[in-house]
């Protein structure tokens, strides 16, 4: 058996490398990264809100009739025969291809998991796809089907008429066959808990209530209110330390009961502009709320608007408030993972050990609680970082561990895939696996911006500055009003420092070293960047503090340990150290 120190407690843990299966692995559907809309204006949507529909009419031809096959292979000569059928077959194999090239193009790098193209077939991958047409006809009771809102309006494929004769009959086929199933209003309603699995609410958790949006000052479809609600709830069950009850499951009021947060809110306007209100109430008093506003022909952004953003805007809100909670007891585990949260970003040595003592009560507990596992993980990787670890190989090991155990119980954790991912690329510099778990995180949860933040960082390892701060960007648009902003301030230094923009890294490296004092990450790059400008005599007073925090940090001890893939960027990183003053060994 290993021991784990968390905040001066000992706990017992297994020892040796974790292992885990991620969905799908581990017998469990994928979740869909391309979310596809055949009923009303066709739609195609990525998991990260990126418009995937090819602009050329008969490449979406394509897609509608892959799509409604349900992931059948179709001979490529049976769909260029049916989309051009009064040129020749060599004319219409060759028109084909590049149509089917546009659809690869839309799908950008994805396309390669979605479409398959064989010799003589081609196959949309619908198991990676939510499909609204394909979800109503998997529809599990007519009860569902009516108890949900409509997701899409309109008839399927509406404005895909006229490609060719031949596929115009095929059409007109499959909208008869979808009215004669469901009916006219049946062939309009799907089941919103086909987009993501809501949990049954477990006694002893935090309670959040999503209720139908109001829409009485709204001239447009009354059904989006009901079914944007449920949306809602389906993004926030992604996050895995409360429980979500659905609209309709707080129907009648007395379901209300023992909630914990209430999310309402209304939508309004007429024209081309809908404004989307959302409200969270705690103990019937508003704590936050914020308005979009949408236009009508950008309904493909619908997905992004809601799950993500609006979303990850709530979540970081019931955090901090219970955070700051006296009474937490009634919530076991989850309580105490409450308060250590904000005590981790303060990292404060005496705040961030008070915060390791709640998670191994938090593990005392529930032993096989996800969450506290990923946030162990979290605590482990960062204790190295601040070097208080004097077994930083033991420690290590543990990090991964945890986030290894998180995942184990729970496939679809995106905390602990994220957690994961960084401890692979800063502790063992296995940054091919880094990104490849930081990718399947912003699948399971592209709200959680704590993901988009951290991956930034393995971008600036391995070069690509850029693309970092991308990942920033969409960080701080989703969550703006992150209480612990600052502590990810010091990332935008990292990649500003590895970029070679010195000037805007000492501008962010004194903004981060000013809110997060403690945190010895954000004094590398600035005082990197002070030496690169020349600028000696400020950097000593940073690499003072430095010292106070790490004593033993030298140019080449830096070297030796900091995860940097190219040796140009860490002979460039070490150089501004050396420039500046840092204590060479």
């Amino acid at each position: 058996m290993a021991q784990t120190f968390i905040g001066g407690v000992v706990a017992a843990a297994q020892s040796g490398a974790a292992t885990f299966k991620l969905s799908g692995d581990a017998g469990l559907p994928p979740l869909p990264i391309v979310r596809i809309h055949l009923f009303g204006s066709m739609r195609a949507t990525s998991y990260l809100g990126d418009d995937v529909l090819p602009r050329a009419k008969k490449a979406r031809a394509i897609l509608a009739y892959l799509c409604l096959v349900s992931g059948a292979r179709s001979p490529r000569t049976r769909i260029a025969s049916m989309l051009w059928d009064r040129v020749s077959e060599a004319q219409a194999r060759t028109s084909f291809r590049r149509a089917l090239s546009d659809l690869t193009l839309a799908m950008g790098p994805l396309a390669e998991e979605l479409i398959s193209i064989g010799r003589g077939t081609v196959r949309l991958n619908t198991y990676l796809c939510w499909i609204d047409a394909l979800a109503l006809l998997k529809s599990p009771s007519d009860s569902t089907r009516d108890d949900l809102a409509a997701l899409c309006n309109g008839e399927l494929l509406d404005g895909l008429d006229e490609v060719s004769a031949a596929f115009d009959e095929w059409l007109t086929n499959e909208r008869v066959r979808f009215k004669e199933r469901f009916g006219e209003a049946g062939a309009r309603r799907t089941s919103i808990a086909s987009l993501a699995g809501e949990p049954v609410p477990v006694p002893g958790r935090l309670r959040v209530g999503v209720l139908p949006l109001d829409a009485t000052d709204c001239e447009h479809e009354p059904s989006l209110t009901f079914s944007l609600s449920h949306e809602i709830a389906a993004g926030l069950a992604r996050f895995r330390w409360f429980d979500v009850l659905t609209p309709s499951a707080l129907r009648f009021a007395s379901t209300r009961a023992n909630l914990d947060y209430i999310i309402d809110g209304s939508i309004s306007g007429s024209g081309e502009v809908v404004r989307i209100t959302v409200r969270l109430l705690r103990q019937a008093q508003p704590v936050w709320s914020e308005q979009f506003n949408i236009l009508l022909s950008e309904l493909h952004r619908l997905n992004e608007l809601v799950t993500v953003r609006i979303v990850a805007r709530i979540d970081p809100v019931i955090l901090h408030i219970e955070g700051r909670s006296k009474q937490r007891a009634r919530y076991g585990a989850t309580g105490l993972l409450l308060q250590a949260i904000p005590k981790i970003f303060s990292m404060q040595r005496e705040q961030y050990e008070l915060a390791g003592q709640l998670i191994t009560r938090a593990l005392a507990l529930e032993p096989d609680n996800p969450t506290a596992h990923a946030w162990a993980a979290h605590w482990h990787l960062f204790y190295i970082g601040q070097g208080w670890a004097t077994d930083v190989d033991r420690v290590s090991a543990m990090a991964r561990q945890h986030a290894g155990r998180a995942i184990d119980l729970d496939p679809e954790n995106a905390e602990a895939l994220g957690i994961y991912a960084h401890s692979c690329s800063r502790r063992v510099w296995d940054f091919d696996k880094a990104l490849f778990y930081f990718d399947r995180a912003l699948r399971l949860n592209p709200s959680l911006a704590f993901n988009w933040a951290l991956s930034a960082a393995t971008y600036c390892y391995i070069g690509q500055p850029d693309e970092a701060l991308r990942r920033l960007e969409r960080y701080r648009e989703l969550a703006p009003a992150d209480l612990y902003f600052s502590w990810f301030e010091t990332l935008y230094t990292i990649a500003y420092t590895f970029k070679g923009d010195y000037e805007l890294a000492v501008i962010a490296g004194r903004r981060a070293v000013e809110a997060t004092p403690s945190f010895v990450a954000g004094y590398k790059p600035l005082i990197a960047s002070l030496g690169h400008l020349g600028r000696h005599d400020e950097a000593q007073v940073y690499i003072r503090k430095l010292l106070s925090l790490e004593p033993n940090f030298t140019v080449e001890k830096f070297g030796k340990v900091y995860s940097i893939k190219q040796q140009s960027d860490r002979d460039r990183y070490m150089e501004g150290l050396r420039l500046a003053g840092v204590p060479e060994r």
